[in-house]
């Protein structure tokens, strides 16, 4: 994705084109040093840890639990998207930007980027057009380290495993054909996903199979997202499951000794990132699991370190409202103790086109009827953000290919189920083109004062009877069904004491099914729960549904490939 799509400015027939890629973008902008941006939210730069002149860490020292209590959050989420996307991150900063722009005191909080994404297909997390946050190149490559620090964390277990298995001595006698652990690499490198470890005699190891995952799906990644503290990040590290003894008693990484030394290497990636928009307002970036095959959303402690910083806090969730909000609002809110005040679904005409039926050349091609009959996806997305309590406000991030008649017919269909649909243009014109949703979301939540937020199901019920309520609830399926495996997987939850945990479905993100083909709002489908993976440290329950995979592949033509460096150091072709 090396050029941005086009978008309009003003009125429908005022074109006025700019020809520019996100990171032509982001470069034409020069950062404020960011002791600067701290100042703005009341931070010293003694509380710093800067990481050059444009990047920082923030101590935990500076979230404050009865402020949370009184700021709003406002989750940005989206309807089931296209492959490219539907711009998620660039409304979420748009609508923060929106917010400061009429007089709201508001921090942007989001994910970082991955580098799978990066060089593959979907490209980076930063952002789009005048409505991103710099350094683009910075966070979207190395940013601060969080990732290698967790993809370190994890292969440091896998490490000690494997030495354990080694050393016929250890009092723990691992049964190598039970460890569940993988190792994980920042890459989309399909070759990873299942090996064959320790060849080349006894110096070498133990042979054993093997397997990566992406380091955003790493149970790690998922820990430090849902650690309340330091102390709290070492206990679930603990908590970790890596398989039996030969005697059939379960190990966990506590009982190998590897949870300080873990800890040791998170002690800075667990501190959020402070950076800023392009408008120069502060943002925070931490943590980056993936929301179809992990939970989706950054960490609690920068959700909380924003909340504690602001007025008002825009986050977003990965994919659509069935990954990453469901997951948001049902797990991180729960050990989180947050309670949203708003939810955004970003829609586009495009994605509504596809949902009605219109081919991958079609895309663009303007028809209502097709907007009309690809609703039913956004619908539903609706009718389940409702199950939670909250009226939702639809974001409509606009295209050059758009129409009037294609937006007016949205908003229509929207207002037809009491829901504000409102035309978002932070791509183009940044926070100036984001007022009117601004407002129309303060308008939400201050018209429902009382907040009536509930998760969808109770923790202490089956794990079949919560898989089932999502399945039933948020996908709209008839039944689940369960492979064999998957059954044999549950046998040991049960036994493992973990049928507490909440639900963290790994599922396509292009289909409310576990079936990618079927698009816009399918009925009369089960769902099939093929496996099971247990994040006990995380604490949550991975039925993993359909084909989906834990380390993606790369397409056929990378992005990396369009991707350039001169001899100056300046980048082009990233997004």
């Amino acid at each position: 994705m090396a050029v941005h799509n086009k978008k309009i400015d003003g009125s429908f027939t005022n074109y006025n084109f700019i020809d520019m890629t996100d990171i032509e973008i982001a470069q034409s902008v020069t950062p404020i040093h960011i002791k600067n941006i701290a100042a703005k939210l009341g931070i010293t730069e003694d509380d710093l840890e800067m990481y050059g002149k444009y990047k920082a860490k923030l101590p935990h020292t500076l979230i404050n639990e009865e402020k949370i209590k009184a700021s709003k959050l406002i989750l940005v989420t989206a309807l089931t998207p296209t492959p490219a996307g539907e711009g998620k991150t660039t409304v979420s900063i748009g609508l923060n930007e929106g917010l400061n722009k009429i007089g709201k005191k508001s921090i942007v909080v989001l994910r970082e980027p991955s580098l799978g994404p990066v060089f593959g297909i979907k490209g980076g997390a930063a952002g789009g057009g005048h409505s991103q946050v710099i350094p683009m190149e910075d966070i979207n490559l190395h940013f601060t380290g969080d990732f290698s620090a967790i993809e370190k964390a994890n292969n440091l277990l896998a490490a000690i495993i494997d030495n354990v298995i080694q050393n016929q001595e250890h009092e723990i006698k691992l049964d190598p054909r039970t460890i569940v652990w993988k190792r994980v690499i920042d890459m989309n490198d399909r070759s990873l996903r299942n090996i064959i470890i320790g060849i080349g005699g006894k110096a070498n190891g133990v042979m054993r199979q093997d397997g990566f995952n992406i380091t955003a799906a790493s149970e790690i990644m998922a820990i430090l997202c849902l650690s309340n503290s330091l102390a709290d990040l070492k206990e679930k590290l603990g908590n970790i499951f890596v398989g039996f003894t030969y005697d059939n008693k379960p190990v966990y990484a506590r009982d190998l000794k590897v949870q300080n030394a873990m800890t040791i290497l998170l002690k800075d990636a667990i501190q959020p990132n402070l950076v800023q928009t392009l408008e120069g307002n502060p943002a925070i970036i931490h943590g980056g699991p993936f929301a179809n095959i992990a939970q989706g959303t950054n960490s609690i402690l920068a959700t909380k370190m924003g909340l504690s910083l602001g007025d008002y806090v825009v986050t977003e969730a990965g994919f659509g409202a069935d990954l990453g909000a469901e997951k948001f609002l049902d797990i991180k809110c729960g050990y989180g103790k947050l309670t949203p005040s708003s939810v955004v679904i970003v829609a586009t005409i495009r994605a509504l086109r596809h949902h009605g039926g219109a081919n991958a050349k079609e895309l663009n091609t303007p028809s209502v009827e097709r907007v009309k009959t690809g609703f039913c996806n956004l619908e539903k997305h609706i009718e389940n953000i409702k199950k939670f309590g909250i009226n939702p406000v639809v974001a409509i991030n606009h295209f050059v290919t758009d129409t009037e008649e294609e937006i007016n017919e949205l908003i229509t269909l929207c207002k037809s189920l009491n829901v504000k649909a409102v035309l978002s243009k932070g791509w183009l014109l940044g926070g100036n083109g984001t007022q009117d949703l601004a407002k129309a979301v303060i308008s939400e939540i201050e018209e429902n004062k009382t907040n009536a937020f509930k998760p969808l199901y109770d923790w202490n019920a089956s794990v079949k009877q919560k898989i089932e309520t999502i399945a039933r609830e948020i996908y709209g399926a008839n039944a689940v069904e369960y492979a064999t495996k998957a059954e044999q997987d549950l046998k040991r939850i049960e036994k493992l004491g973990l049928s507490h945990l909440p639900i963290c479905m790994a599922k396509t993100q292009k289909s409310f099914s576990d079936n990618e083909t079927l698009i816009g709002r399918p009925t009369n489908f089960n769902v099939t729960v093929r496996e099971f993976e247990i994040a006990s440290g995380a604490g949550f329950v991975i039925p993993i549904l359909g084909n989906m995979m834990r380390m993606p592949g790369l397409p056929s033509i990378p992005a990396s490939e369009g991707m350039s460096i001169d001899d100056n150091g300046l980048i082009s072709g990233l997004s």
